[in-house]
């Protein structure tokens, strides 16, 4: 039986960790199982920044060997500790799912006695959810840096996700924070798995389609991800999106996630204070651009800084590269559209398709939902323009539609009226312009 003591510690040490995300599986499900792993069969829930939260997120155990500064599960860290086998957790997955609490489930766990030891378990965990509980679910997996290779690898034939946390954006920085961890230890795995998804791929394709693991499914058919700690060490934003590209190229990532540094421990080594939300708000939206759009992260930011506070990477770049605009909607490529502010992938399609029956005008923009407000001093409709040709006016007028996005009802007692000296207080308000952008990342 477990106790809610056990469950409180273990589910509240798993949610400093974002990278949970479960879209993406297409695993084949057994007849006489029970769950869902394809698109329908996860109910997306997300949280007021965006994240997904329809998944049991537990550690197995918080009891470390390792001594990460900025952990609270650290070895060092004087907190209740608590662990569970692995028939537990299968026994509380299954139990949850089966009163439509979850749909998935987000395995993680501190490194018990060493990382081998701790991997066998996780391993044993999710075998036993396949074969003996017949569990279609979802299951994302955390790896366990240091462990043996094929315990990874054997693991990554029955779970949907995995990923391996690069936490800090340096080596320097894992050497001072988290010294049982090495850049090493953490990239090998992840290029393991590359290449033995890249190896499964190319086998399923000369077979027909036919080498999944009888009832087992798929080798990681939602691929990896990882998350970075923003602000727990000095490294710039620019810094942050090169690394950040380098292991979109290297290890084919489905996402890197960001999470912003909170102060939970104390430690003369960390910042006394959080990195805030809207810098790691910031680094979603550059993703973005980096996925999406076809930037690169040399073109978003020099490596020596920060991105912007007061408007978005894409209108930053653009006020930059004023040599490049006003485009003409009617004639420019796809690719100058989506450089364009206020045109998101969508709408850039969109005027694509719709010009080759009209020449289209700022009207029928605004019915696309196009955002005018940033997007007419970039274009022209026409040969019409209808924005200010003073960059300064520009940057303003930007500064002043990031506001204006986040309003809200004013009253005379609205701190928000004041200039703010945090923009963070008004792009962060939960309105719906604001919950769809964190949801579809258009910029």
């Amino acid at each position: 039986m477990i106790d809610e003591n056990r469950l409180k510690i273990l589910t509240d040490g798993a949610k400093y960790d974002v990278s949970c995300s479960s879209s993406g599986s297409k695993r084949k499900n057994t007849a006489d199982g029970l769950g869902n792993a394809a698109f329908a069969g996860i109910c997306h829930s997300f949280a007021a920044d965006g994240r997904c939260i329809s998944l049991l997120k537990i550690l197995m155990s918080n009891d470390c060997v390792f001594d990460c500064k900025y952990c609270p599960n650290r070895r060092s860290a004087d907190v209740p500790r608590a662990s569970l086998t692995p028939e537990e957790i299968c026994e509380l997955t299954v139990g949850f799912y089966r009163r439509n609490y979850i749909e998935g489930l987000f395995l993680s766990s501190a490194v018990v006695r060493n990382p081998d030891y701790t991997m066998e378990l996780l391993y044993k965990t999710v075998l036993l959810l396949r074969t003996v509980y017949k569990f279609n679910g979802y299951i994302h997996l955390k790896g366990i840096p240091h462990a043996d290779k094929l315990l990874t690898q054997k693991a990554a034939n029955l779970v949907d996700r995995m990923s391996y946390n690069v936490e800090l954006p340096s080596e320097e920085s894992l050497k001072l924070l988290a010294p049982q961890k090495t850049k090493k230890s953490i990239f090998t795995p992840m290029g393991e798995l590359t290449a033995g998804r890249a190896q499964y791929l190319a086998e399923r394709k000369k077979g027909g389609g036919r080498v999944e693991m009888k009832g087992l499914g798929r080798y990681l058919p939602a691929g990896q991800t990882t998350q970075m700690i923003v602000g727990a060490s000095p490294e710039t934003d620019g810094k942050i999106l090169r690394l950040t590209q380098a292991m979109y190229r290297k290890f084919d990532l489905k996402r890197v996630y960001y999470s912003s540094y909170i102060p939970v421990v104390q430690d003369p080594l960390l910042p006394d204070k959080t990195a805030g939300l809207l810098r790691e708000h910031r680094l979603y939206q550059a993703d973005w651009l980096l996925r999406f759009y076809g930037f690169t992260s040399e073109e978003i930011l020099p490596e020596d800084e920060n991105l912007p506070t007061e408007y978005d990477p894409k209108c930053a770049w653009a006020l930059k590269n004023m040599q490049f605009f006003p485009v003409e909607v009617n004639k420019a490529s796809v690719e100058e559209l989506l450089r364009v502010p206020g045109i998101g992938a969508k709408g850039a399609y969109k005027i694509v398709s719709a010009r080759k029956h009209a020449t289209l005008t700022f009207e029928h923009l605004q019915k696309m939902r196009i955002v005018l407000k940033r997007a007419k001093h970039f274009i022209t409709c026409a040969g019409k323009f209808f924005g200010s040709d003073d960059p300064e006016t520009v940057k303003f007028r930007l500064m002043l539609a990031e506001r204006t996005d986040s309003a809200e009802q004013l009253n005379l007692f609205d701190q928000g009226l004041l200039p703010p000296a945090d923009a963070e207080k008004f792009l962060l308000r939960s309105t719906p312009q604001n919950a769809l952008a964190v949801l579809t990342g258009q910029l």
